[in-house]
């Protein structure tokens, strides 16, 4: 698998100020009047083989379909709608976007991809954190991201990076989950202090999950304590970048110790590394591509279980530890 030239926090970041200067579009409920509540609406998911079970006894695909490069132009339109199409149709039944990636193109082709099938995804996007200034700031972008994928409901509704008043973000998911327009909600980004922040708020233990950089060459998250304060909680990590990004990739990919366990179950080396991310049970994985043949590779790491060796193997050539400078603070 070829490295991103940008790193998923590039693109995000270079589509932000565009996004912000756009007119919000007006979102018709009314299309949606004679619709069923969500909570009323009975889920399948075809062809997924791993779920992870959130705080209210949702079950979630442990495995997804990272939306951050769709849309990019790094691959032909074509080509990552194709691609998309063969994770959905391998069980990756869960799709992850946010309103800024690629200035809500990323969403709309999402929209377009899942029509017919919406009951059969489940769907997260996210809030952008200069958009969630105030409960109708929050709103609005919900409203808008709806309208872009097509639907009257969003299973789970991220707060995209963290911000400094935390208890109007609260109050705007749970008044979007009474009504309906989301299902569950969560945040991105998060450390524990800023965990600890949330859960402190009223109505802040409803978050269900927390979407971070998680992968073999980046095990902040476990080093600063964040994935054992989760397991603790009882809260299911989101993990991005499960190849790691920019050079990571190649670096992980090239590793013999992830060659080598690969070759043991007749996988490739991005397969035993998203399984990895996998391992626990309580994280979900979301890998970008805009291949089919890396989405069906992607694909396989639902059906693989990393026995105490080959982890033993990962953890050799992959110590937890802090990466300064671009993750979470050190404990």
């Amino acid at each position: 698998m070829n490295a991103p030239k940008l790193s998923r926090r590039g693109f995000v970041r270079l589509g932000s100020a565009a996004l912000l200067a756009s007119p919000l579009l007006k979102f018709a409920p009314a299309a949606f009047a004679n619709s069923p509540r969500p909570s009323s609406r009975k889920k399948s998911y075809p062809g997924t083989k791993k779920f992870v079970k959130l705080p209210d006894g949702t079950r979630a695909p442990a495995l997804g379909i990272g939306g951050w490069q769709l849309a990019s132009g790094r691959y032909p339109m074509e080509e990552s709608e194709e691609a998309v199409r063969t994770g959905l149709s391998l069980g990756m039944r869960l799709i992850d976007t946010a309103e800024i990636y690629q200035n809500g193109n990323s969403e709309q082709a999402f929209g377009r991809l899942i029509a017919g099938q919406r009951e059969q995804v489940f769907v997260v996007t996210k809030v952008d954190a200069p958009n969630a200034t105030s409960e109708q700031s929050i709103r609005n972008s919900c409203e808008r991201s709806l309208r872009y994928l097509g639907t009257d409901y969003i299973d789970l509704y991220l707060l995209h990076w963290p911000v400094a008043d935390l208890p109007p973000v609260v109050n705007a998911f749970e008044a979007l989950k009474a009504e309906g327009l989301i299902r569950n909600w969560g945040v991105s980004n998060f450390d524990v202090r800023l965990m600890e922040e949330l859960y402190a708020i009223p109505g802040g233990k409803n978050c269900a999950a927390n979407q971070v950089r998680y992968s073999l060459v980046d095990r902040s998250a476990e080093a600063v304590g964040l994935v054992d304060w989760a397991a603790r909680k009882r809260l299911p990590l989101m993990a991005y970048s499960p190849l790691g990004s920019g050079g990571g990739v190649k670096t992980l990919l090239q590793t013999p110790a992830v060659i080598e366990v690969a070759a043991k179950h007749g996988v490739s080396a991005s397969t035993v590394a998203i399984a990895w991310t996998m391992r626990s049970g309580s994280v979900i994985s979301i890998p970008a591509t805009g291949r089919a043949k890396y989405m069906s590779e992607n694909a396989r790491a639902a059906e693989l279980t990393l026995d105490k060796a080959d982890l033993a193997k990962l953890d050799g050539a992959f110590p937890a530890r802090h990466i300064p400078s671009r993750g979470f603070p050190a404990r």
